[in-house]
Parts: C-alpha cells; structure tokens; sequence
C-alpha cells in the first residue's frame, strides 16, 4: 500500500519510543535520521536496479554502473547486509556509513558518518547497544522507502519524505527546548521571510548559518509556488555544528535538493563559500536565523578579514556580541540588486557603541528597507520578541531614503499559545501586504525618512516609529463641567435619601 506523510510520521515517531528512557533525548535525532537515510538509500537503489533491469540494461550493468544511480550503495553496506550482522552491529553501521560516504565521493560527506553507533557515553554497555540498535533495524527493515511507494499516493517522494522528516525535525526541537532554536527556526518565520524577499527562478540564495535547512527549502518551495522551476535555483550555506550540519543535509536531500552546496565550518572564521581564487561567493538573496548574541564569535579574526567584511560601515562588531557580525557577512556576500532577510534579536536596533556605529554606517548607505517587530516566545527556548531585519542593495526608487517599520507584537498579529505564540497564515499575509504597500498603518505601520531616523541618533528601535497607544478622547470643558453638575445632583439625591431612612429609624443628624 503506498505510504501517505501521517503513516510515516507515525512510524518515526514509534522509533523515537524504542529510544525513550534509553538514551538523552537530545540524542534521538542523530540515531533516527541516519537510519531513516541508509534504509532510504538501500531501497531507492534496489528501485533503480529494477527500472533499470525493465528497461533492458543487463542486472551487472544496472547494480554497478553509477549513471543508473542517484547514490551508490556498496554491496557490504546495503541495508540487507547489515541486518545481518550476527554481532556488534553498531560497528556494521559505523563501517556501512563510512563506506557509502566514500562511495559517493563527497556528496553526502557527514551526514552518516556523523552518527557514533558505538557510542558507550551515548548508548550505553554493549549489550544495551546491541538490544537498541536491533530494536530499531527491526522497526526500520518494516518500512519501504522506495520513490513508487510515496508517488502511488499522490503527494510524491519529496512531499512524504520531507514533511516527514520536518515532522520529525520539529518534535524533537520542541523536546529539546533550548537547545531546540540551535537548530529549528518555527516554519512559519521562515514563510514570512521567504515571502518578503520572493525569490525567484534563475536566483543564488544562501544561508550562511543554515541549521536544519529549513530556510534554503522554503525559498525552493514559494519559487515552485510561483510557478518557476526551484531545480533552476543556486541553493548553498554554511553551518559550524557539525550534528546540525548532517541534520540540515539529509534535509536537503529527502526534498529532493540533492545539486546544493553545504559545506561544514565557521562562517565568520572559516568561510567555505569561496571560488577558485578564494573569493566569497555572491547572491541575489540572503537568508539566515543567525545565533543570538553570540559571545565567542571571531572578533580577533575580524581586524584581518582577507574579504573585509567587518571593517565597512564605521567599526567592528563588540567581541561579545555576535548579531552584527553574522548581518556584515551576509551583507558582504549579497550582490548589487540582492536583498538579505535576517532573524535578529531587538537590541542590535538601539544599543550604542561599536554596535551603533555600524548600524549609522547601514542607514546612511540605504540598505535598510523593512524592520518588523515579531511576538516573543515564536522559538524554542527563547522567549525575547525579534526583529525581521530586511535589506535591499537595490531598493525601488520610492523607497529610497526610506525605511518601513512594522510592528507586528501586538494583540490580533499572532496567535497566543500556552508555552508557545505561533504566526499563522493570516498574521503572515497581513505582514506582507504592509511590507508591499509601503504605507503608513496607523498603530502598526511607519514610513520613516533617513532625516526622521538620524534625528533619532539612529536608534531603530520600533516603538520611536511606531505608536501602539489607543487614542485618548479629551473632554471639552463644557461636557466635563456637564458631567460634574449631573455627578453632583445624584450625590445630593443619595444624601436626601439617606437622611430619609435615618430619620424613619429614629436617627438625625
């Protein structure tokens, strides 16, 4: 029966149970993500083997020919071998990752590799390693993952695969809690972001801090949406945590975006992203959730930035704080006529020093287009209120000298939760249309000048713009003196009555 999204969340969720009360929660995600892929990777290559044999290349030809293969899958390593494995099967998985890496020549270097099955901190003695990873070959071998299985349903391999492992990408955030937001940014910020820079077809869109990828699918996703092709699109990024790289990765992969470029590394000190001459790759969009006020982010590196990325708009970044950092970057790699969109905590729009001399230093160069204000407690383990920071090398002609501030943090702009707030499809589109009208909105939206803005020191904090008070009705005189002579007749009629049902008890005054 072919396999429809909630089956298989279904099942990945079962998974998650035969690790409960076994190992850290935290850690669930490595040991499921990459056994979903191998068992993925050994069922998608028997399917092709198949076709291949069907359309008539001999059955030699169809195992061992690359061109019949998306990804190779060594015979030692395919999922019927290791089910096999009489002993120490975590060191069967451990050398099946290790050879299908090496078999498919840097293309999915990490995402298996990554994953220690004979991890004792993590798994335990060797008999509970054993009993865990048996469990869950168990549960696993019970699934088939090949492309005809999701496609009989309808919704495609990209759809049941990658909603599935988005599924999956969420819960375990959602368990993380903090630890959660290093990874997961809530897919309805991403939606408003991608939908403020609409990318389209023909772009380069990177996300220099890309987590679980989340960002780089979505704009893929609206470009579809739109009607263009997201298979003509130039998708890359750069992560530093290596366990989130992986996850980001496989992302990419079950969604059927096997032809981008992520590469692992410290974007700040390290950045990958670079031609054969060294020089940092350009894009038409930007696109990033970057870590909040990072401490240890690369100040000592930045005086020496070969690129001069930290040096252009009048300081460098303070060294405790990061925000400011990841924002040049991005700004050093967007083209001409690209536009960054960019997650950022509320205090790089008003905090002074070096942080307010780069921010003047942005202002005065017209790149800032949009500032909106978004509710608190939108992400895992962080319950500040942020800002979309959008930017724009090209802004139209209207818009320039301008900058639009939204606040979208009040009641009616977002929908309460109980641990939670969430941005609904309602609150996004309402967001857009400001963005795209470009107007004034009273109590939510401002159109402020450059003059405006440096006549407020630069401080781009949102509430300077925009005013969320309720208008107060002032009383004229007549109507308040109107009022006190009626408040005084009713005290007058209280006091008679008063005076009334005293003296019917036998009392005066």
């Amino acid at each position: 029966m072919p396999l429809t999204s909630q089956e298989l969340q279904s099942k990945l969720w079962q998974a998650a149970d035969i690790l409960r009360g076994q190992i850290d929660s935290s850690d669930y995600k490595n040991y499921i993500f990459s056994m979903l892929f191998l068992k993925r990777l050994s069922d998608r290559f028997d399917e092709e083997v198949e076709i291949a044999v069907a359309s008539g290349v001999p059955q030699a030809v169809a195992v061992n020919d690359p061109d019949e293969h998306q990804f190779a899958v060594p015979e030692t390593a395919h999922w019927s071998q290791i089910v096999k494995a009489t002993m120490n099967v975590g060191e069967a998985l451990n050398v099946a990752s290790h050879e299908i890496e090496d078999a498919n020549a840097g293309r999915i270097d990490g995402v298996l590799t990554g994953t220690n099955w004979n991890d004792e901190s993590k798994l335990g003695s060797p008999a509970n390693r054993e009993r865990i990873i048996r469990s869950l070959l168990n549960h696993f071998t019970d699934l088939d993952l090949r492309d005809a299985n999701f496609e009989a349903n309808g919704d495609g391999t990209g759809n049941v695969l990658g909603d599935s492992y988005e599924y999956l990408i969420y819960q375990f955030a959602d368990d993380a809690g903090k630890k959660g937001g290093e990874f997961y940014t809530p897919r309805s910020v991403v939606r408003l972001i991608v939908e403020l820079l609409q990318p389209r077809e023909g772009m380069r869109i990177c996300d220099p801090t890309f987590g679980s990828a989340g960002m780089l699918i979505f704009a893929a996703d609206y470009v579809n949406e739109q009607g263009g092709n997201r298979r003509n699109l130039v998708l890359e990024g750069q992560e530093r945590n290596l366990g989130t790289y992986s996850i980001g990765k496989l992302n990419m992969l079950l969604h059927g975006l096997a032809s981008s470029r992520l590469v692992a590394g410290d974007v700040i000190a390290e950045p990958g992203l670079v031609d054969q001459h060294g020089r940092l790759h350009s894009y038409d969009r930007v696109i990033a959730n970057p870590p909040f006020s990072m401490k240890n982010w690369g100040h000592d590196y930045a005086p020496t930035d070969e690129h001069h990325r930290f040096d252009r708009y009048g300081a460098i970044p303070p060294k405790t704080r990061g925000d400011l950092a990841f924002l040049l970057h991005m700004l050093g790699v967007t083209n001409a006529t690209g536009m960054v969109g960019v997650v950022m905590p509320h205090g790089v729009l008003f905090r002074g020093g070096a942080e307010g001399k780069i921010r003047r230093g942005i202002v005065d160069a017209d790149l800032f287009e949009a500032i909106i204000g978004l509710a608190p407690n939108l992400f895992f383990g962080a319950s500040i209120p942020v800002s979309i920071c959008v930017l724009n090398r090209a802004k139209p002609a209207e818009r320039r000298g301008k900058v639009l501030f939204v606040d979208a943090a009040q009641e009616g702009y977002y929908r309460p939760g109980k641990a939670q707030n969430f941005l609904d499809q309602e609150h996004i589109d309402h967001i857009v249309a400001a963005y795209q009208r470009y107007e004034e909105v009273e109590r939510f939206a401002h159109v402020a000048d450059l003059e405006e803005i440096a006549g407020n020191d630069y401080n781009l904090n949102i509430s300077r713009y925009v005013d969320t008070t309720e208008p107060v009705d002032v009383m004229s005189v007549e109507d308040a003196l109107a009022q006190l002579r009626e408040a005084e007749r009713r005290r007058d009629e209280a006091v008679a009555r008063m005076d009334e049902l005293l003296a019917g008890m036998g009392y005066t005054r």
